[in-house]
């Protein structure tokens, strides 16, 4: 299985990881690079730039905004989003978004890009579904993370139900600090088939795909 967005290695299949801490990629793997919006300080989009001219296997992220911490989206948090997403554009790789509390405000500043960004992955997403037909119209992915195995996140269940079998990936999140502590992806499948109502085997073949897909621009 493909764990969609995590920032360390563990015992998953394949891992699409954004600015690995302490881990070596392993085969298969895709690696990230990015300012994620809560950690700023030194962001440079000429060094971005030059990693991808570097290196045609990275995408990029986790970049977005963020309203989870504050309340305002700074000027700075902006432009340095906007700025990754000029240069993801010029070098045609993937992004992994974080958008807390503001996807709205993610999903604008990424529509523009459609089609010069191959595609998109909304991590965390947790809106209601109004905001999906226009994700699925760029491109968009939507990762399905542990929340769903909470009985309790009914909002959350109702959206991985809901969301198209097209535009589904499940995702860990693990960092260094929690890597122990979280279900696998396989267990999120799982639950994700029985809340879908198809057998577990069938959702892993449709989420295989379209991990498959989202990265079919770096192959």
């Amino acid at each position: 299985m493909t764990d969609a967005h995590c920032h360390v290695c563990r015992g998953e299949g394949r891992r699409f990881i954004c600015d690995p801490a302490g881990s070596v990629p392993g085969p298969g793997d895709v690696v990230f690079r990015g300012w994620h919006p809560w950690f700023l300080d030194g962001f440079d989009s000429e060094s971005l730039r030059a990693a991808l001219a570097e290196d045609p296997s990275l995408g990029v992220g986790e970049i977005g905004l963020d309203r989870l911490k504050s309340r305002d989206i700074t000027d700075r948090m902006r432009s340095a989003f906007e700025e990754q997403l000029a240069v993801a554009a010029e070098f045609g790789r993937p992004v992994v978004l974080h958008g807390a509390k503001c996807w709205g405000q993610v999903a604008s500043a990424c529509r523009p890009y459609a089609g010069r960004i191959p595609a998109f992955l909304f991590h965390g997403f947790s809106r209601s579904g109004g905001l999906v037909p226009d994700i699925e119209a760029m491109n968009g992915f939507i990762s399905i993370g542990p929340a769903l195995l909470n009985d309790h996140a009914v909002n959350y269940r109702e959206l991985a139900a809901s969301v198209p079998e097209r535009m589904l990936l499940v995702e860990s999140d693990a960092t260094a600090e929690t890597a122990s502590a979280l279900p696998s992806v396989s267990a999120i499948a799982a639950r994700l088939a029985a809340l879908r109502g198809v057998p577990t085997e069938e959702m892993e073949s449709v989420l295989e795909s379209n991990a498959d897909r989202f990265v079919h621009s770096l192959n």
